[in-house]
């Protein structure tokens, strides 16, 4: 799907810099609580073999999408992956429609405990549970 179909659909671009734009846009719809994240499998995170998304792309998706999910938990302040667990369950093929729906699973004073489904096309392809840490308040 292209900017123009994502927007078409409803999404949002989501801000992103620095290593997690090295995957390229992600996109978001919903609320906070009840968000779906999204991104296009494009050439730019294919493996070498040039059909199906490298592992690495999918883990860097589910620590954003996931983090979309503590961001909602940690409101107001800065947060950082403590933990990130991944496990593949499928490869995904280019052009594919990758979509995480962050589940809040705990919230500490300090720490929010979330999970996700990671699906490509609507087929499941990995889970991941994530520990995210909230820092000072957001600058």
């Amino acid at each position: 799907m292209d900017d123009a179909g994502f927007m078409t659909a409803g999404w949002a671009p989501l801000p992103t810099s620095g290593f997690s734009a090295a995957i390229g846009k992600t996109w978001m719809k919903g609320e906070a609580g009840n968000r779906v994240v999204g991104l296009a499998a494009h050439d730019g995170i294919v493996n070498d073999y040039g059909a199906v998304v490298h592992g690495g792309a999918l883990m860097t998706f589910a620590d954003i999408a996931l983090g979309m999910g503590a961001a909602d938990a940690i409101t107001g302040h800065s947060y950082v992956t403590v933990q990130l667990q991944y496990s593949f369950a499928g490869g995904v093929a280019k052009g594919a429609l990758i979509t995480c729906e962050p589940e809040l699973v705990r919230k500490t004073s300090s720490l929010a405990f979330v999970r996700g489904l990671i699906k490509a096309d609507g087929a499941v392809v990995g889970s991941a549970d994530g520990i995210f840490k909230a820092l000072g308040p957001r600058r």
